[in-house]
């Protein structure tokens, strides 16, 4: 028994030093003594004993996350936060309860996070984007234990949106996209949605865009859209699709979201966009006869007059319709003034014959080479007219719709002016085409092109 009560008396003895080592770093800490805390807490953290204690490394985060603060001591001791950052680590595989943090405090959670704050915005502002990235997320790191943990007085909080903000601006001005979608995609999780977080989800739309991740793309501007209703999102979405899908692909989701009646007016003049470009676009043209390309025009056209189907108002889908019509015009005539050529190229070089037997066979034969350029041009006057009255009536829309606003921006301005001159233009070649056949026609088409002609660069 005596035996017994020995060993349990050097037990208790072990136990009451292990007690008093701490409180000297207690003291020296009260008598902010850092240097002399550090000296103690040392000592006992080079015992065996004392490194399987979650005590041991709570007042070794403590110490060495005051050291942090102190300018000299940073220097005179350059392992500090490390060291600080492993012994809270350590601390919280020894004491996931947070006993010992909820006993004394988090003294220690509090400095790392203020060292990490504090040194990033410092960073920031003096565009060091690199170190921000790192001091920001020292910031975060520690505050998610606080806000986690509930070791904060606001106990509302879940985590702290200016260091993850700014971690994710930091990593954003760094050109490191993984970096700062790591911390965007919290605060979108999270729906934040305050003044200042717009850009945000703009990055994030965009990064997935970029990277052709279409089910991470597809998810953030669901959410973007939830969390911003009255921000433009159908630009991105058609964005997507444009620079991702093939060709095929596009039409098969068009003709998909058109039967479903989901297209919005400005998805419909994105996709209008998209169809008439593949008839100008190099690459596409050779994929395509002159058959196919003119058909994808054709639902371009369609598209833009179904968004201004969704609003009668919009001017830059009445133009756009006008202008390929117009354009259209302009090639099929162009077509008849190269017939009218052709005619005149093979006339010249009629022999001059006085013998009539033999004029008349002159004229057979330049009447058979000339006939096809005639028919030719015959076939194209329909056409013309058809894309001419196309282009009248959708440009007309326009002009109304410009005239009618007090105040115009520079696109409206810019619409407006290529719009009358390009009536102008069409009503002249309407007046010259009836000049000396239909006087009332010719007087009402020359009162129009006064009209539109009046109107040169007022918008």
């Amino acid at each position: 028994m005596k035996k017994l009560q020995l060993l349990s008396m050097i037990v208790l003895i072990a136990l009451g030093t292990n007690a008093q080592d701490f409180k000297k770093v207690q003291t020296a800490m009260l008598l902010n003594k850092l240097d002399d805390a550090k000296i103690e807490i040392d000592k006992l953290s080079a015992d065996p004993k004392a490194q399987i204690k979650a005590e041991t490394y709570y007042y070794k985060s403590r110490v060495y996350a005051a050291l942090i603060k102190d300018p000299v001591a940073s220097k005179k001791y350059p392992t500090l936060v490390a060291e600080a950052d492993a012994a809270v680590q350590k601390l919280l595989v020894l004491d996931p309860g947070f006993v010992q943090i909820k006993e004394k405090g988090p003294d220690a959670i509090f400095d790392l996070y203020s060292y990490g704050f504090n040194n990033g915005i410092h960073s920031f502002n003096t565009k060091n984007w690199d170190s921000a990235c790192v001091y920001f997320g020292i910031a975060v790191t520690y505050s998610d234990i606080l806000f986690k943990n509930k070791l904060t007085k606001d106990q509302t909080m879940t985590f702290d949106t200016t260091s993850i903000l700014y971690a994710g601006y930091s990593g954003q001005n760094a050109s490191k996209p993984e970096f700062a979608v790591k911390y965007y995609t919290r605060l979108a999780d999270a729906k934040v949605a305050t003044e200042g977080y717009l850009d945000v989800y703009k990055f994030l739309v965009i990064t997935y865009m970029n990277e052709k991740n279409e089910a991470d793309f597809r998810k953030y501007l669901a959410v973007a859209r939830n969390v911003y209703p009255k921000e433009s999102w159908d630009d991105y979405e058609i964005e997507y699709i444009d620079r991702n899908f093939t060709l095929a692909d596009k039409v098969a989701y068009y003709d998909k979201a058109e039967a479903a009646g989901t297209l919005t007016e400005m998805q419909y003049l994105q996709f209008g966009e998209i169809f008439v470009n593949v008839k100008h676009d190099a690459k596409e043209k050779v994929k395509y006869d002159s058959v196919q390309l003119d058909g994808y025009e054709k639902k371009g056209v369609e598209a833009y007059k179904k968004g201004f189907g969704k609003n009668n108002q919009n001017a830059i889908a009445s133009y756009n319709v006008g202008v390929i019509y117009y354009n259209n015009f302009g090639l099929l005539d162009d077509k008849v003034a190269a017939n009218i050529k052709q005619i005149q190229t093979i006339n010249g070089t009629r022999p001059s014959e006085k013998d009539p037997k033999k004029k008349a066979a002159i004229d057979a034969k330049f009447k058979a080479l000339t006939d096809p350029f005639f028919k030719a041009s015959a076939d194209l006057l329909k056409p013309i007219n058809d894309n001419l009255d196309q282009a009248i009536d959708w440009l007309e829309k326009t002009y109304t719709i410009e005239k009618a606003k007090g105040s115009r921006t520079s696109t409206d301005k810019s619409i407006g002016n290529k719009t009358v001159d390009f009536l102008a233009n069409m009503y002249q070649y309407k007046r010259d085409q009836v000049r000396g056949k239909d006087t009332k026609a010719f007087d009402a088409f020359d009162a129009k092109y006064k009209l539109y002609d009046g109107e040169h660069d007022k918008f």
